[in-house]
């Protein structure tokens, strides 16, 4: 069975694991890069606090002991589902099996002038690349001649409350407090401002109201402004424009408001759902096909206990592999029986600062904060990261910037081209 996965992110990597050296199958994993990155680590990259190559592993190493998975780089342009072959711009690819695991990248909602002047952080170049820019705005301010651009360059916009707006938030307001005034001792950093604008109510919605207000409550207890019920209607790289008739002067918008699936051309529109996502039925199987697949960010499937489809985070992609990659083998084995996909939730995390961080677990039904609560995300998190090299630097840096309260990897680095969109 020729079986051709897109995306090297936490779905399609997974499934290709779990069916290396298994018979009767020969693997393709295409990805525009050689790499898999570790997505929620992307804020500490681009707050200095860890090395891009620390949260990113070979996709060829992963599989230097397999005999029947290859690794191809390239940008898949075309699904041809009725020839059985997907076009790339290296060519194209012949399949029994495809398994589409594209991912999500960033949703602007159509706001052109928003997507040309925010950072998104969606990719390791990404988070790079605000990582240039953060501290470019500090080199600026120590120079600036007037008040208003000062402050301008020393105010940060996070537009989104969801985990990625509250962690980044968190890591800039710890970096104001604790680093930034031993590098610019001309500046004030009391006056730096970091507002975190969320449209819903509350942060992190998705999780228990307990943990929406404790993280709110540190949030402002690290100097964060957060202001909820409050929508971004536009931003033209100088003043954040907001649906309430005021306004932000600000050379910083981070976006982390929204997401949608990396949707191929080819797929035909009656096929995509909301959030711009496949639709699949509880085999992750495409409706109209019988050997096209979607996994992960990109998939929508409706279960009787999420009738609205799965959230979007790295779980599930990796619980739906490990599905596929059973019934693929019963298909292959020509074995009627296949397995309905259901979500086992196992809780939800996100971390806002130092020694603080909110906790959910549905069973038991538990939620829990601070010091301990932040143990437990530090040691998921390296557990997660692929590769014993990545893990001991990861460790290695998060110990020194705890002892030290310091990042040393504030570096400006010329050339990173502009960011596209990646099949994550």
């Amino acid at each position: 069975m020729k079986v051709v996965i897109v995306g090297g992110g936490f779905g399609g990597l997974r499934l290709a694991r779990k069916l290396s050296n298994k018979p009767g199958f020969e693997i393709t994993l295409l990805d525009r890069f050689n790499f898999h990155q570790f997505q929620p680590l992307f804020y500490q990259v681009a707050t200095a606090g860890l090395d891009a190559s620390n949260i990113s592993f070979p996709l060829r190493k992963a599989f230097h002991s397999s005999n029947n998975v290859r690794i191809r780089l390239g940008e898949l342009r075309e699904v041809k589902a009725a020839a059985n072959k997907i076009i790339t711009d290296n060519g194209e690819i012949d399949y029994d099996v495809l398994v589409i695991a594209t991912g999500a990248g960033t949703n602007f909602f159509g706001n052109q002038q928003l997507a040309a002047n925010a950072f998104p952080m969606k990719s390791t170049i990404e988070a790079l690349q605000l990582r240039n820019h953060l501290i470019q705005c500090f080199e600026n301010a120590s120079i600036a001649t007037d008040a208003a651009t000062r402050q301008s360059q020393l105010t940060v916009v996070v537009v989104g409350g969801g985990p990625t707006g509250v962690e980044v938030s968190g890591a800039i307001a710890d970096m104001r407090s604790y680093v930034l005034p031993k590098d610019y001792p001309e500046l004030d950093f009391k006056a730096m401002k970091i507002y975190l604008l969320e449209g819903s109510p509350r942060t992190l919605a998705a999780m228990t109201e307990a943990s929406s207000a404790q993280s709110r409550k540190y949030l402002q207890r690290l100097g964060v402004d957060v202001i909820t019920g409050t929508v971004v209607k536009d931003y033209d790289g100088k003043l954040v424009t907001l649906n309430n008739g005021s306004s932000i002067a600000t050379a910083t918008v981070i976006w982390a408001a929204g997401i949608k699936g990396n949707i191929p051309a080819g797929i035909q529109e009656d096929l995509i759902a909301r959030g711009n996502r496949i639709k699949t039925d509880r085999h992750s199987l495409v409706p109209g096909s019988n050997n096209v697949y979607a996994i992960g960010d990109v998939a929508y499937m409706e279960t009787p206990l999420f009738p609205k489809g799965h959230p979007q985070v790295a779980q599930v992609a990796m619980q739906q592999a490990d599905n596929l990659a059973q019934n693929l083998q019963r298909i292959e084995s020509k074995s009627a029986l296949r397995y309905e996909f259901e979500y086992f939730d196992k809780g939800s995390m996100a971390t806002v600062g130092r020694n603080l961080a909110v906790v959910d677990l549905p069973k038991p039904k538990l939620h829990f904060g601070g010091f301990f609560a932040w143990l437990i995300w530090m040691s998921l998190h390296l557990m997660l990261i692929l590769g014993v090299k990545n893990r001991f630097f990861v460790f290695c840096n998060w110990l020194y910037n705890y002892f030290t309260r310091d990042q040393s990897l504030r570096l400006i680095l010329k050339g990173i081209e502009p960011a596209t969109p990646s099949y994550r």
